[in-house]
């Protein structure tokens, strides 16, 4: 395969890992490794070092649109960032000496959990009681809809800063800035409505993965030949999906998204159980 056909190929995958990214929230990773390592045979800390830029990327591009259109909670957003930033250092610091195999694995396992948790029933409804630490960190906020503006509040804000420490040891250990954690931690948790934990979710996992993509640069784990071709395309990628956001459901394209990563989940699994990275 000669360079260019690499590059294109490498663009068009990235450029879908931005897309599926910014609608599910999930972050670019969970394309762009796969992609990689299963068809171009990349070392799996390569993919991650690559795929974090890709999540910063995809982080920038539809993190913008999100808080032009006024969705995102930025200031929830800056106070999990503090569990996520911890989190991913030390997660990026445990992969560097964790074998390939193991990695790939967890990776797998982590993909199904974000199957999973595209499949579940979203929380919609805004709550009119919050809890008093979330009232006392300013964290309640509010949305624009096509029926006019939604206040919402908070509850169990501990809880879901401990899940953010969780999502950023994920992130970076396995380059997928674990936006399924993220959203489970505010949507689930925190009881936010969906859209915002989506949109804040991605405009966290930029700075998550920043914070482990340092580790990978210092190991020398970041290659321009693959990452310059990624970060285009899941850049282009994420300013379509912001926009197809606001005028699609994207119900159906979570179903064939969970399809499609539940395969490749397994083959990452098959494939590192049976020491094939």
């Amino acid at each position: 395969m000669s360079i260019l056909t690499f590059t294109l190929i490498l663009i068009l995958g990235a450029y879908l890992a931005g897309l599926v990214g910014s609608l599910t929230g999930l972050g670019g990773g969970v394309v762009v490794i796969p992609l990689l390592t299963l068809v171009f045979h990349v070392d799996i800390r390569y993919a991650i070092g690559a795929a974090l830029l890709a999540s910063i990327a995809n982080s920038s591009g539809a993190a913008s649109a999100y808080i032009k259109e006024g969705i995102t909670n930025i200031r929830l957003g800056m106070f999990l960032e503090i569990a996520t930033t911890v989190g991913a250092v030390a997660g990026a610091l445990i992969a560097i000496y964790t074998p390939t195999n193991t990695i790939a694995i967890l990776f797998g396992a982590v993909l199904l959990f974000s199957a999973a948790m595209t499949l579940r029933k979203k929380n919609q409804e805004a709550l009119t009681e919050g809890s008093r630490l979330s009232a006392v960190l300013k964290l309640n906020g509010s949305y624009p809809t096509q029926t006019g503006t939604v206040e919402y509040k908070l509850k169990n804000v501990g809880a879901g800063f401990s899940i953010m420490t969780v999502a950023g040891v994920m992130s970076g250990l396995l380059g997928i800035g674990s936006g399924a954690l993220k959203v489970l931690a505010m949507d689930t948790a925190m009881k936010i409505p969906f859209k915002v934990s989506t949109t804040t979710s991605n405009f966290m996992i930029g700075v998550t993965a920043a914070a482990s993509a340092v580790v990978y640069l210092q190991r020398g784990y970041m290659d321009p030949g693959i990452a310059f071709p990624v970060v285009l395309g899941v850049l282009g990628g994420a300013f379509t999906g912001a926009k197809l956001l606001t005028k699609i459901n994207p119900s159906t394209l979570r179903i064939i998204f969970c399809i499609a990563i539940t395969f490749v989940a397994l083959e990452m699994i098959y494939n590192g159980y049976h020491h094939k990275f």
